[in-house]
Formats: structure tokens, C-alpha cells, sequence
């Protein structure tokens, strides 16, 4: 074994025959459905991230020593080659919705991307998997979506085998989609609506995970791009009102025009959380589906879930009561006042 983890529990496993997968983002929101089903499979699970200390959840999701949690930045290349030694697999699911400081989305999504496709290269790793997003696009309006289309560019520059995954907006139990709009709308007397037609094609996480484990394991993955969607696509206008119906809230949809949502996501860049930001309304004046053609979740051969079956057990805890009265008959939207700007 070259690459001793002491006091972290790997060499308890030293013992038998090995196989090694690290995954960056490993403590992330796809990323504890990835490493949990790594472990399912018998793999010894390197969980790389900035904070070990803050996921100490992955533990329990495989046997004793069977997941190592590590401080690998990918921002750091000695960091992401100590953890990529002797590992067969490599998954990259880091990425950022906002920058903290100018550059952020470059050096984290594009350069980071690259230092773990050549540590993963000069590790001899057989399989990497780079998970990017629908809207990754040299050309994009958005920082993000640059940064998105640089690191993948630098992931297949420095392994062509690679196998790119681009999910569409991703939801689970945990997501920062539902259960942000679910609670944003309760103390409000109306929902504003910002680029309300453009459409979005969710997709599961668990569906995520598994197209990660089918580019692991299938050969004729190998340097391809797989555009990942669920089996419908909605307006984030429908989206809102299905929200609304779920947590029966009856708030009216206002549009708000551009220049206000503008002027407002300036505002909240200044603010902790950083609810919008300027960039995040580049990306959404952009549909955020699968493009026409592409392989997708049915090459993988996954059947894709419908929110219908997952998202409604999450939300039910931002319904009045919490969710604990009974389900009211009328669950209408009421009038949709404003337009889409």
C-alpha cells in the first residue's frame, strides 16, 4: 500500500484485497448517495472535501475503515494527488452556485477540475467521472456556465476517457431547490417570479448516483458526455405552482421585470447565503433541459423519477401545521397576477 492513512481507519483494511474510490465533494449533497453506493460495492471510499470534520455522518454508511474522510481541496494539487494515489476510481462532484471572492467559479470548477484529472491520470486511475451541469457552455452568459464548460474541457485534455455527467436542476430530501422555495414563500403574501418560462428538467439525486456508478462500470461510457434530465420538463413558472400546491399555500405569482430582479439580486450578493445573485439570473434566462439527441439517464439504463414520487414526502413539513392536518380539498393556486419578464 502506498499511500498509508494513518489514524483514519484504511489500514484496517489493508488486510484484504482492496479496491479504492475517491470522491471529491464526497460529503456533498450527490456525493453522500455516490460514496454510499461505492461502499455497497465493496469499495474502500476516500471521501475528499474541505472539512472532514463536518461529515462525520459518512461513516456509518459502509463497515469499519471502509470510508476515509480527507482534506483535499481540489484547489490544492498536492492535496488531490495523496488522495487519488492508488485509487482505481476517481468521481469530481465539487462545484459552486456563488463566488465568495472574484474567480471563485474558475479556480474551483475549471482549475480544480483539471488538478484532479492529471492527479487521477498520473495515479493510473481506470475510471474518472467529472459531474458538470446542463448549461456548461464556453460561451455562456454566466460565469458558472464558462467555468462549467472550462473544467470540463480540462478534465478530457487531461483524461480522455473521462466520462462527463450533466445533471439539470437535482432533487432529494437535502436539495437547495424545493426545499429553498418551499420555505422562501411561507412568510410572504405572494411568490415573485423571475424568468418564469424558462424550463427545467429535474432530475433525482439517487438517479445522479446511479449514472456515477453506471460510467464506473460500463467501458462504452468511456470519454462520453451524458446529459442527465427527469421524465418531464417544467417551466419554473409550473414549478412554483406545483411547489404551492404541495406546501398548500395559496399565494399568487407576481412576474417581476428584469431590471427590479436586477437590482435585487445586487442587493442580496451583499447578504449571508446569497439567496440570488446576478449570475444565477444569467442562468436562468437559459432552458436548462436535455438538448435534443443527447445520451442521457435511458443509455445509463436508469429509469428517471418523477418529483411527484419524492419531492411531496420533504415538502409536507412546510404545510400549515407542519403537515399535520388533514389535507385541505381545495389545494388551488389562486389568480397567477403579473408576467414573466
Amino acid at each position: 500500500m502506498k499511500y498509508p492513512m494513518a489514524g483514519t481507519g484504511e489500514e484496517a483494511m489493508s488486510g484484504v484485497t482492496r479496491k479504492v474510490a475517491t470522491v471529491f465533494g464526497g460529503s456533498g449533497f450527490i456525493g453522500r448517495y455516490v460514496v454510499q453506493r461505492l461502499a455497497r460495492q465493496g469499495y474502500v471510499v476516500r471521501a475528499a472535501m474541505r472539512d472532514p470534520e463536518a461529515a462525520s455522518a459518512l461513516k456509518t454508511m459502509g463497515s469499519v475503515g471502509q470510508i476515509v474522510r480527507l482534506r483535499a481541496p481540489v484547489t490544492i494539487p498536492e492535496a488531490v494527488a495523496r488522495a487519488v494515489e492508488d485509487a482505481t476510481v476517481v468521481v469530481n462532484l465539487v462545484g459552486i452556485l456563488a463566488e465568495r471572492q472574484p474567480g471563485d467559479f474558475h479556480r474551483v470548477m475549471a482549475e480544480g477540475a483539471g488538478n484532479v484529472a492529471q492527479a487521477a491520470a498520473a495515479a493510473g486511475a481506470t475510471r474518472l467521472v467529472h459531474v458538470s451541469a446542463i448549461g456548461a457552455d464556453p460561451a455562456s452568459p454566466s460565469g458558472y456556465g464558462r467555468a462549467k464548460a472550462a473544467g470540463e474541457a480540462a478534465v478530457l485534455a487531461a483524461f480522455p476517457t473521462a466520462t462527463i455527467l450533466r445533471p439539470s436542476i437535482v432533487f432529494g430530501a437535502e436539495d437547495q431547490f424545493f426545499n429553498r422555495f418551499a420555505r422562501l414563500v411561507q412568510p410572504l403574501p405572494f411568490m415573485p417570479v423571475i424568468s418564469g418560462a424558462t424550463r427545467f428538467q429535474p432530475v433525482y439525486v439517487g438517479d445522479v448516483a446511479d449514472a456515477v456508478m453506471a460510467a464506473i462500470d460500463r467501458p462504452d461510457t468511456a470519454g462520453r458526455i451524458f446529459e442527465l434530465g427527469g421524465p418531464k420538463v417544467y417551466t419554473f413558472r409550473e414549478l412554483l405552482e406545483w411547489i404551492l400546491r404541495e406546501t398548500q399555500r395559496k399565494r399568487s405569482l407576481i412576474g417581476l421585470p428584469h431590471w427590479l430582479a436586477w437590482l435585487q439580486a445586487g442587493l442580496m450578493e451583499r447578504l449571508p447565503g446569497r439567496l440570488l445573485t446576478r449570475d444565477q439570473l444569467r442562468m436562468l434566462g437559459r432552458d436548462n433541459v436535455v438538448s435534443p439527441g443527447a445520451a442521457g439517464l435511458a443509455e445509463l439504463g436508469i429509469v428517471p423519477t418523477p418529483i411527484d414520487l419524492v419531492v411531496p414526502a420533504y415538502l409536507r413539513r412546510f404545510r400549515p401545521g407542519g403537515g399535520t392536518r388533514e389535507p385541505q380539498a381545495d389545494r388551488s393556486v389562486p389568480d397567477q397576477n403579473g408576467t414573466d419578464k
